[in-house]
């Protein structure tokens, strides 16, 4: 059995990561990390967890937590895992990062977008970035993750297939992205207050969120250069999903059938990613509660562009599902297990 800590349990991504991992069968939870409610039960926060968690939650010693378990996930806000990992820790378990401190290559551009020193710039070229879809391999040799965020990992996989073939301009890309209140996080903040979200919708982070690098980062990597785009999320009055909408120029007059094969061949034989019929858009609704990311495209010939949508859990693909997702890689077991949630119905 691989033996599971996690710093952070007590946000929605840890307590996802909770969900998932029960579920799994070669996991065993060692440590439920919370600086918050160190001493109280974890069912007493989360009362769904009654008569499945008995234990209580620790604290954030990754040097003790490193010697109990294979695996770290850290489920943490930013600057958090890099302030405490260290190679004591990297050579007696395997990390995996759900925050965006080893996410960006360019130390310099981490520090200027997330406003804070980097404490382990030591780590950040090794780390591997978990798209499991696109770095499987690396993964399985991986001892450091830095797991994708949410909007990222909708926003690369709607767009990759056509960026990887050159069938769109990368100069003119533009994604507009909503999601649900969850990726913000369980802190309490004014503007994720009941009567702030609901009935509501608004842009937020319009040209500065801090997810554009990291989205340009990846993009850039599928077509070999530099990516500059225009990244413009929203917050919607749902508790969690998230929908992209992404458009671009086309290189070229294409047919539906070759750009469905740009799709296919790089999504077909995955788990996780689902390439609807013609003509169908992608719903939140359709992926809830697993770790699914639906996509599809529509070409628009009047315009000579090509719209690209898709459709994913922000808390289990976004989040969770993809760390365990990557852990399942790192140690050798199938992809998916743990991860056969179907999604929820209405």
């Amino acid at each position: 059995m691989i033996k599971a800590g996690i710093i952070g349990a007590t946000g929605y991504a840890g307590s996802e990561l909770v969900r998932l991992l029960l579920g799994h069968s070669q996991v065993e939870i060692k440590w439920l990390g919370s600086r918050s409610y160190v001493g109280q039960k974890y069912a007493g926060i989360y009362q769904n967890f009654f008569q499945l968690i008995d234990e209580k939650c620790l604290d954030d010693n990754m040097e003790e937590l490193a010697r109990q378990v294979d695996v770290i996930f850290t489920a943490t806000p930013q600057g958090l895992c890099a302030s405490l990992i260290n190679e004591g820790i990297l050579s007696q378990a395997k990390v995996v990062d759900l925050s965006a401190d080893f996410r960006i290559k360019d130390v310099k551009k981490y520090e200027q977008w997330y406003g804070m020193e980097h404490k382990s710039p030591q780590f950040v070229e090794e780390a591997v970035y978990g798209l499991c879809e696109i770095n499987r391999e690396e993964i399985k040799k991986a001892r450091l993750i830095a797991n994708p965020g949410c909007y990222p990992t909708c926003s690369t996989l709607s767009i990759y297939p056509l960026l990887k073939e050159g069938l769109i301009d990368p100069n003119t890309i533009i994604i507009d992205a909503k999601s649900g209140t969850s990726g913000a996080g369980r802190g309490a903040k004014v503007d994720n207050l009941y009567c702030e979200v609901n009935e509501n919708i608004k842009a937020y982070g319009v040209a500065s969120h801090r997810h554009t690098p990291e989205i340009e980062d990846q993009l850039g990597y599928a077509c070999g250069k530099e990516v500059l785009i225009n990244f413009t999320p929203h917050l919607v009055p749902m508790n969690r999903g998230i929908l992209v909408t992404a458009y671009a120029s086309l290189t070229k007059d294409v047919t539906y059938e070759e750009v469905r094969a740009a799709y296919d061949k790089y999504y077909e034989k995955e788990q996780f990613v689902r390439v609807m019929n013609k003509d169908i858009c992608p719903q939140t609704k359709w992926v809830e509660g697993s770790n699914y990311v639906d996509v599809n495209f529509k070409i628009d010939p009047r315009t000579k562009r090509v719209i690209m949508m898709g459709a994913l859990d922000n808390v289990v693909k976004g989040a969770a599902g993809q760390a365990v997702q990557n852990m399942n890689l790192m140690f050798g077991l199938n992809e998916a297990e743990g991860l056969y949630q179907i999604p929820m119905c209405p």
